[in-house]
């Protein structure tokens, strides 16, 4: 065929070992040079308290790092499941590659190629271990619609609540791969997958039930945008190719699209990876898709562009050199990245790679022992606890962020009444007497005496939807239950700091209006689980718009906490 590299295709096993012998190489030598990403950090906390849930995402990632960690406590440590991972889940794909007697050296030249299996060949989030489970998936989805047998099935479930266990995208894997083969329904092994992956699911679903279902609210609810942009549509494609690789990106995606459909293996694949594309392009209409959410798709990505360079007998021989620079990018630019060199230690989200044990040297140092708290950020707190291997930085979470994992976990508690060292990255007059400049920013410090929080106690409203006109009042009526151990109390009488309940109104991400309720909140007092009612009449904006409503308890010096779920006001 003119144009096509044609050669007798390449199964040697010895020529993949050798690839992915450097490629563990080069993601070890990574892992144990950077330091860890605000994520990674965050995650390593999870590890901490391991337990069946969080509030961003399932459990997988805090065994991940509590394994690894638990080997060494180095960024080597965290990462180092995430490095076999990676190399495991090459070795699968091309175990499911085989069968098509793909050859060996296009395997080679494709698979690191992928700008994203770089990212996460050494990162440590809940996209590595939601990968590794997504190809372990169809390795033994590949074997079962051949042999229906059920050491499979049973293999099949434990997989499917591991993917479950790993992120949420993974129920995506399940969904397409059964609209492309409704006749599973018809096996009764299929029934006992979906029997193991349920009954091996239920302490995650006990665990949101317990908690209010925290991710459920927060990722389909409060992440979503209050209006759509087209810029987060357009963005994703480009996005999307990118992760793909820079040069080959487009088409690898052009191939997979128009692969032949010769069995029900393919189709999967094939559902799959269009299905997931064209999900989180949708998604896009509700706020920003970041580019790895997608990342479930680049394992039928390859394996299909792959099968379909041996449907047509080869690849174009212009391919050849593009896939060669491509690769040479990449790997200019991670070592670029270790190094720390030019752009890499000022570049936006890498940046974030460097200066921060430098930077958690210098605060436990002013620190002296006492706990420190930050605001607005989960990554810099969990980047502090990390390098000091303590849980002695909390994140205060201001009614102008989001709730993070700092919500739920009891580290609130051991701040009460104690003298903290308070960090922001923006000055506060009469507050931030002292700074810190260093490679890893610029950071207003003080020390904050008799601290006073409530960030955990949560207003429960009856209503998360209202539509009003301008000026009209509202009253809500307000329950609010003690979710401390110790009792609590609104009262100010021996307290340094007074504690205001303030109701806040948000446009975007602009604060609009606050006012504070009437001081009958005061008598409040709780003994740990109970409740009590408390009415709050609110007045709508004078404008007409869309609002978010949030009620907050503010104690200086800090900026009040987000007390309620966001309300949606409609001002007509």
């Amino acid at each position: 065929m003119p144009g096509i590299i044609q050669s007798k295709p390449i199964q040697s096993n010895k020529i993949i070992w050798y690839f992915l012998l450097a490629w563990t190489v080069l993601n070890v030598i990574q892992a144990s040079t950077l330091e860890l990403q605000g994520d990674e950090a965050y995650y390593w906390m999870y590890s901490r308290y391991l337990d069946w849930g969080y509030f961003d995402h399932p459990p997988m990632v805090a065994l991940f790092n509590r394994i690894g960690d638990s080997i060494m406590h180095n960024e080597l440590g965290l990462r180092l499941l995430t490095v076999l991972a990676s190399s495991a889940s090459i070795y699968l794909l091309w175990l499911i590659l085989k069968k098509y007697a793909v050859d060996a050296m296009a395997f080679v030249l494709i698979v690191p190629g992928l700008f994203i299996f770089h990212i996460y060949g050494f990162t440590t989030t809940p996209d590595a271990p939601l990968f590794f489970f997504t190809v372990l998936f169809y390795f033994l989805y590949q074997q079962y619609i051949e042999k229906d047998k059920w050491v499979l099935a049973v293999l099949l479930g434990i997989t499917v609540a591991c993917l479950l266990y790993s992120k949420y995208n993974g129920i995506l894997v399940v969904g397409f791969t059964l609209l492309a083969n409704l006749k599973l329904l018809k096996r009764g092994s299929f029934w006992a997958i979906v029997l193991i992956a349920v009954g091996l699911y239920i302490p995650h679903i006990i665990w949101q039930a317990n908690h209010d279902y925290p991710s459920i609210n927060y990722h389909l609810f409060e992440r979503s945008a209050d209006t759509y942009s087209v810029i987060n549509s357009f963005s994703y494609i480009p996005g999307q190719l990118l992760m793909a690789g820079p040069l080959i990106g487009w088409f690898l995606f052009y191939k997979a699209f128009t692969v032949k459909v010769k069995d029900a293996f393919i189709r999967c694949l094939l559902v799959n990876c269009i299905g997931t594309f064209i999900f989180f392009w949708l998604s896009s209409a509700k706020g920003e898709v970041q580019p790895q959410w997608a990342f479930i798709l680049f394992a039928p990505l390859i394996v299909l562009t792959l099968i379909h360079f041996k449907q047509q007998g080869g690849w174009p021989k212009w391919l050849l050199p593009l896939a060669i620079v491509n690769v040479s990018i990449i790997i200019i630019v991670r070592v670029i990245v270790i190094g720390g060199f030019g752009f890499a230690q000022t570049y936006g989200h890498l940046k974030s790679y460097y200066g921060f044990k430098d930077w958690t040297h210098t605060v436990q140092q002013k620190a002296s022992g006492h706990y420190v708290v930050m605001s607005d950020g989960f990554q810099n707190p969990s980047k502090y606890n990390y390098y000091t291997n303590s849980l002695t930085c909390f994140a205060y979470d201001t009614r102008y962020y989001r709730l993070t994992q700092f919500d739920i976990w009891p580290m609130e508690d051991s701040i009460q009444r104690k003298r903290v060292y308070y960090l922001t990255t923006y000055p506060i007059k009469g507050v931030t007497t002292d700074s810190i400049k260093m490679l890893a920013g610029t950071w207003y410090c003080n020390w904050v005496d008799d601290v006073r929080t409530y960030q955990k106690l949560v207003f429960e409203t009856d209503s998360l939807k209202i539509t009003t006109t301008p000026g009209v009042v509202t009253n809500f009526d307000l329950k609010l239950t003690n979710p401390y151990k110790h009792p609590i109390t609104f009262r100010d009488s021996g307290y340094l700091h007074p504690v205001k309940l303030e109701y806040c109104f948000f446009k975007g991400d602009v604060l609009t209006e606050v006012k504070e309720a009437t001081d009958t909140y005061k008598k409040i007092t709780l003994q740990p689980g109970e409740s009590t009612h408390y009415t709050f009449p609110v007045t709508s904006p004078k404008e007409k718009g869309i609002y978010n409503l949030v009620f907050s308890l503010r104690t200086d010096p800090f900026y009040g906490s987000k007390n309620s779920r966001v309300i949606k006001i409609t001002v007509k």
